[in-house]
């Protein structure tokens, strides 16, 4: 049995109601935060994204502004640094043993090059989608940027520190991955085996009401999936 807790890495501010309910909510803005979720037990300790990389905020805000508006700007506190997420917790980055990224985009994956120690696992089907699209994305970068993805290529995978995940796998006795594409080629949902039933963890959901009042996700990339 695991335990779960959820910690708070950026606020975005707030974004189109559209963007979390897909032809809905129009002329709304909402609030939107981005999370990681630490879990611990069976003498592991993993994490579900890294939170989004403080050098590359500038360059984010600024796509983000000339596709959503002004409103929509992403802030790191210090409380939201990876290292006082953990520290929260009496850890620290090499604490860390396994790293699950979902999806890939650098809010997610922005502070992967602290966790030395760590496996990083990744969709299989969203690294083939980042290295050979099926549509040209000129935005790579937004999904990993430059440094980050020089680190994966040249430093974590010769360590065999990179794994990548088949659409339903066992990552560790308990927690489970499955791809549901939906929001990008890499999107996952998690499922953690806990003593109050399994949690669920996804970045296909935004809201609960995406899923309680079965409202598709507005940023999407099919609608099939989700």
């Amino acid at each position: 049995m695991y335990e779960v807790w959820v910690e708070e890495a950026a606020d975005l501010g707030q974004v189109p109601g559209p963007e979390i309910f897909w032809m809905f909510r129009f002329k709304e803005w909402l609030p939107l935060k981005i999370y990681v979720l630490l879990i611990r037990g069976q003498g592991r300790t993993i994490l579900i994204n890294t939170g989004p990389p403080e050098d590359y905020l500038e360059h984010m805000n600024q796509v983000w502004r000339e596709e959503l508006g002004e409103p929509a700007r992403i802030r790191v506190l210090p409380e939201h640094r990876i290292e006082s997420a953990l520290a929260r917790h009496s850890l620290s980055c090499q604490s860390v043993d396994t790293v699950i990224l979902t999806p890939l985009q650098a809010y997610a994956d922005g502070n992967i090059d602290k966790f030395p120690q760590a496996q990083i696992c990744i969709s299989r089907k969203g690294w083939i989608d980042l290295f050979a699209p099926s549509v040209f994305d000129a935005r790579r970068h937004m999904a990993v940027p430059d440094r980050l993805l020089e680190y994966l290529v040249f430093d974590a995978w010769p360590k065999r520190r990179v794994r990548l995940l088949a659409d339903e796998e066992e990552i560790v006795p308990g927690v489970k991955s499955i791809w549901v594409g939906t929001h990008h080629r890499s999107s996952l949902a998690v499922l953690v085996t806990t003593a109050r039933g399994v949690v669920g963890y996804s970045d296909s959901v935004f809201y609960y009401e995406n899923l309680e009042r079965d409202h598709p996700l507005g940023i999407q990339e099919s609608m099939e999936e989700c």
